[in-house]
């Protein structure tokens, strides 16, 4: 049973590192995209796309980030990973833009950086 508790919240973390890169990569692509460009203004930038996709992030990264410390007890990942969803929350909540990029990918850069120290974490015998 510890060894399946253990795959599960591994997997969740390698999926929230994941889940926070695509979302990474899709706000600086998509700002190069239409500043540079001018393409992509209506899919990229379709508030839809963040939506889900930020609420899937937290849905990924509260469930990840809850397992790591009740695995290993450690609190400094779920500290770091609150502070990132905290800042993808408030991106879901601000108007679509520049300032909501910005929350969003300083959010996913704290959430991904929280998963990386739960998997480093993982064959902990805390």
């Amino acid at each position: 049973m510890a060894e399946a508790f253990k795959l599960v919240r591994e997997r969740f973390d390698r999926v929230g590192i994941l889940l926070s890169g695509l979302c990474a990569v899709h706000c600086l692509a998509t700002l190069v995209l239409v500043a540079v460009l001018g393409l992509g203004g209506g899919i990229l930038l379709d508030p839809a796309v963040h939506r889900v996709g930020l609420a899937l992030a937290i849905v990924v990264g509260s469930i990840g980030l809850g397992l790591g410390i009740a695995r290993h007890g450690r609190r400094e990942p779920l500290l770091i990973g609150a502070a990132g969803l905290s800042l993808m929350a408030t991106a879901l909540a601000t108007g679509h833009g520049p300032a909501e990029a910005a929350l969003t990918i300083s959010g996913v850069a704290l959430v991904a950086w929280a998963h990386w120290r739960n998997v480093r974490h993982l064959d902990c015998d805390c």
